[in-house]
């Protein structure tokens, strides 16, 4: 997996790709507006198959009636599906809320901090937990969404689809402080030049470290 020249070749590549899109986009922030650790959980959930976009209109509505774990946990999941369903799955988003509210609040106490506990909420897998850990707690964690897996695919860093491998290559040779904004890189180089279809390769400043230039 990943390209010639060993570990120290493949770092140096997923190095330069960093600060290639560091140097166009700098710090990044996370898309989905939250307040704390509770609201970027419930809108990382519902974020799933959806923009960020709409699940910020929706979660504007959902927070303003239930601004936190003790709140959500009480809210009949009917009205939690009322107001997510704009966003798609809005049944299983839904029950997975509540759900995650109601663990929260009697298992947990607060959102958890570990990897461990995040993935034991409903509806939390390790894209979610990193995401919470990185952008809420400070915590190093570098969340592989569809745009991480190509564009890493495409340059030839991992070749694989399967997130968790690509997480531990990119956490094995990366140094920690910059995962969280590596993947805030990549996905919004993702979504502004190198789309799914039709990548903007006369754009971007990646193409010369492109082994795997066009559609793939």
């Amino acid at each position: 997996m990943g390209m010639k020249g060993g570990k120290a070749g493949l770092a140096y590549h997923l190095r330069a790709i960093h600060d290639r899109l560091y140097g166009v986009y700098g710090d990044c922030t996370c898309p989905l507006e939250h307040a704390d650790a509770f609201q970027l959980l419930v809108a990382v959930m519902l974020s799933a198959q959806c923009r960020d976009d709409r699940v910020n209109q929706v979660t504007k509505v959902l927070f303003a009636a239930a601004p936190d774990a003790p709140a959500m946990a009480r809210m009949p999941v009917e009205r939690i599906e009322e107001i997510v369903q704009p966003c798609g799955l809005h049944k299983a988003k839904s029950r997975n809320i509540q759900a995650a509210a109601q663990m929260i609040c009697g298992t947990f106490g607060s959102v958890p901090r570990t990897m461990e506990e995040l993935t034991r909420l409903p509806g939390i897998g390790r894209k979610s937990a990193n995401v919470i850990l990185g952008n809420v707690f400070g915590i190093p964690g570098f969340p592989v969404d569809t745009h991480v897996r190509r564009l890493l695919n495409r340059l030839g860093a991992v070749s694989t689809q399967d997130p968790e491998k690509i997480e531990a290559v990119v956490n094995g040779l990366v140094p920690c402080e910059l995962w969280t904004n590596f993947s805030h890189l990549l996905i919004t180089h993702g979504r502004r030049v190198c789309h799914a279809g039709r990548p903007r390769c006369g754009e971007c400043v990646l193409s010369d470290l492109c082994s795997k230039k066009g559609v793939r």
